[in-house]
């Protein structure tokens, strides 16, 4: 009789706060449980895809290092391909993602529900990934062999131009050495300058003598000899 005379609004409030909990904690536990299911199905889906594509990542070459597939289990699982490519679940669950990190930020690369397609456009982007590669590693043959080809040039050129030089130094030498007869004018050169040294310091005594040595020689000996 009570409830009837209270207000429509309310006769929907809980009787305590101790039932409101006990119903806040069951709802929660059937929540948890959902979505701990539907993780579980995510996985469950993400090992066939991953199963279904392991043939194809073992044919790539051996010496390959890019792809390293495996399934991340998460808050939210994905299957990896590589450091950038990776397969999760859509909202609804059953749907797969095939999504990749650019510099541009996330791109979908690929979106169904069935394995098959998943499988032909992860074999598509592997297919890429190997032929990137190999223009790279192309690339960085050509870098490496190019200043190795410049070097080999400079070495050429130095080579030739120390030839020439070589060859070249014997006749400068030859030009720069001189002739008989230009040994024998230095020769008769060099006789003349020493003989007129010579009569310069004659002349100089012989002037001397008559201008002092005979007095003193008479001073102090006698008589000149001259």
């Amino acid at each position: 009789m009570a409830d009837e005379k209270k207000p429509d609004h309310l006769k929907s409030v809980p009787l305590s706060l101790k039932t409101a909990l006990r119903r806040a904690r069951v709802e929660g536990a059937e929540q948890s449980e959902a979505i701990a299911e539907l993780r579980e199905a995510e996985i469950a889906r993400l090992e066939i895809l991953e199963e279904a594509i392991r043939p194809i990542v073992e044919q790539t070459p051996g010496d390959t290092d890019l792809f390293d597939v495996g399934l991340a289990h998460g808050e939210r699982p994905r299957l990896f391909i590589d450091m950038i490519g990776f397969v999760e679940m859509a909202h609804d669950r059953r749907v797969y993602r095939f999504l990749q990190d650019t510099r541009h930020g996330r791109a979908i690369i690929a979106e169904s529900e069935r394995v098959d397609r998943m499988v032909a456009a992860i074999t598509n982007y592997i297919a890429r990934r190997l032929v990137e590669r190999e223009r790279a590693l192309a690339s960085d043959w050509r870098s490496r062999e190019e200043p190795a080809a410049a070097a080999g040039r400079v070495e050429t050129a130095s080579a030739a131009s120390g030839g020439a030089l070589s060859k070249a130094q014997p006749a400068a030498i030859d030009a720069r050495k001189p002739g008989r007869a230009g040994e024998a004018i230095r020769t008769f050169l060099a006789m003349i300058g020493a003989l007129a040294l010579v009569g310069a310091a004659a002349y100089g005594a012989w002037a001397y003598w008559l201008a002092h040595g005979r007095a003193l020689w008479s001073l102090y000996v006698g008589p000149p000899p001259f």
